[in-house]
């Protein structure tokens, strides 16, 4: 391991912590520290792509991200930390044992780095339990860390932090295969979304091939994932993984989400397009609006870990009026976008109502405004509708696109895309017949990411109307 300290480089010492360095970063390690809440943490120690790493022998992810860069003792006392606390996975622990954990923790890496003190590694072990709880929770960080774009992080990587995959398909034995005709939608009428849905055992097969390639966060999506009877099958089975569920939540009863809970999903999202039930209705193209609204309290009621997007168009410009309900529900992560013009938003129907850039930007400024006011953190993702000014004025994230580099999808037949957006021509490669890294070092993915590396802040779907 070419970074391993001056420090350490004597003889006996550079080929033990070679031995250690080779077997201890061979994988992805993970856990989760508090996962019964409030806010679970969920940590990936990620390993270089080559030894020649410039940053240090690995990064840190925090709940999927927040990209940490690592030092060679970090690492060390990280990968210590994690295995010392899988120890006790499933099962409930106190502060005595959280105690054993650190104590333990400092007695391995003791034995590992012989050179450093057990005071300066128990030291460093609460400094690093310390500043991994305050990012998740969004508190003030104590101790000064460096921070790593993905932009920045995209020469190093080896695979997406996040796979979407696509469980269900749009249509099925030659029918329509979802709750809804959503007027926007993303997915209708593409190529690789009507394939074939593939069985619950060949998802399991991709989540584990995912696992192997290191992508610590999964979402499952379609289409519509409720519709597969399985699905809380797949998401325990990614219990490795930052886990999420994107879903319009008609399917959402009180056992549906307590099932959700115990099979350890890390978040929901919800698509809820208007407060006005004529309005979201027809945008989704069916009379559902009371189902997603009980779909919504019901998540809330488990105590699952719940955001809602809304995607704006000239219907639902209210956007505060909907903001005010889910306010008053409880909700706190809030999200709205544009529309990614693929599918049926592709349509004249769809391209109609889209908003003016000008229109955007006054909801959107509005929006934020209510929801500083009223304790809500407010994201808008869609890449390519405002200038990069507008958002440092709000001071909120400016999206951009992240296909191939932070997110890659799995289509329902198992074929690898850019995004899940990306679902006509060509796929990448397939996820249960293909080898990894030979998709990932593609001329086609190393092309599209590295269009996604400068971060531009444009979509290469959008159609502008």
């Amino acid at each position: 391991m070419t970074n391993i300290p001056v420090l350490f480089r004597s003889t006996r010492t550079v080929r033990s912590l070679k031995a250690y360095m080779d077997s201890a970063f061979s994988e992805v390690l993970h856990t989760t520290l508090n996962p019964d809440g409030p806010g679970a943490i969920r940590v990936h120690l990620i390993p270089p792509k080559t030894e020649d790493h410039a940053f240090g022998p690995s990064v840190a992810i925090i709940n999927g991200t927040d990209i940490l860069p690592v030092n060679f003792i970090w690492a060390v006392i990280l990968a210590e930390l994690i295995r010392e606390t899988n120890h006790y996975d499933g099962m409930q622990i106190d502060q005595t044992d959280i105690q054993k954990i650190l104590d333990r923790t400092a007695g391995n890496v003791h034995r590992i780095i012989p050179v450093l003190s057990l005071k300066r590694i128990q030291k460093d072990i609460q400094t690093i339990y310390t500043t991994i709880r305050q990012i998740a929770y969004r508190e003030e960080v104590t101790t000064k860390v460096q921070y790593m774009s993905i932009g920045d992080y995209a020469p190093f990587m080896r695979a997406p932090h996040r796979m979407d995959l696509m469980v269900s398909a749009m249509t099925k034995d030659g029918a329509w295969h979802c709750n809804q005709r959503c007027v926007h939608c993303y997915a209708a009428g593409q190529t690789l979304s009507g394939e074939e849905e593939l069985s619950a055992d060949d998802w399991k097969k991709i989540l584990d091939r995912c696992r192997s390639a290191g992508i610590p966060q999964v979402t499952f999506t379609g289409g519509e994932p409720t519709m597969r009877e399985d699905l809380i099958e797949l998401i325990a089975h990614a219990r490795w993984f930052i886990s999420r569920l994107n879903t319009n939540g008609i399917r959402l009863t009180p056992d549906y989400c307590r099932k959700l809970r115990e099979a350890e999903l890390d978040s929901v999202q919800i698509t809820f397009y208007s407060a006005d039930p004529a309005v979201h209705n027809r945008l989704v193209g069916a009379d559902r609006y009371e189902e997603t609204f009980a779909g919504i309290q019901n998540a809330l009621a488990q105590n699952l870990s719940v955001s809602i997007n809304t995607p704006l168009c000239t219907l639902n410009r209210e956007y505060e009026k909907t903001l005010e309900l889910l306010h008053r529900l409880g909700v706190v992560y809030v999200t709205c976008s544009g529309l990614i013009t693929t599918g049926s938003a592709a349509t004249p129907a769809s391209e109609a109502l889209q908003l003016k850039k000008e229109e955007m930007e006054d909801i959107l400024r509005r929006a934020v405004s209510f929801c500083h006011q009223n304790g809500m953190e407010i994201a808008f993702t869609s890449p390519g509708w405002l200038d990069g000014q507008v958002f440092e004025e709000l001071n909120i994230p400016s999206p951009s696109c992240g296909a191939c580099l932070s997110n890659m999808a799995v289509s329902p037949g198992g074929n690898v895309i850019p995004c899940q957006s990306w679902l006509s021509g060509q796929p990448l490669g397939n996820m249960l017949q293909d080898d990894w890294n030979r998709i990932w070092e593609s001329a086609p993915c190393k092309e599209r990411r590295a269009f996604s590396a400068l971060m531009t802040g444009e979509c290469p779907l959008r159609r502008y109307c």
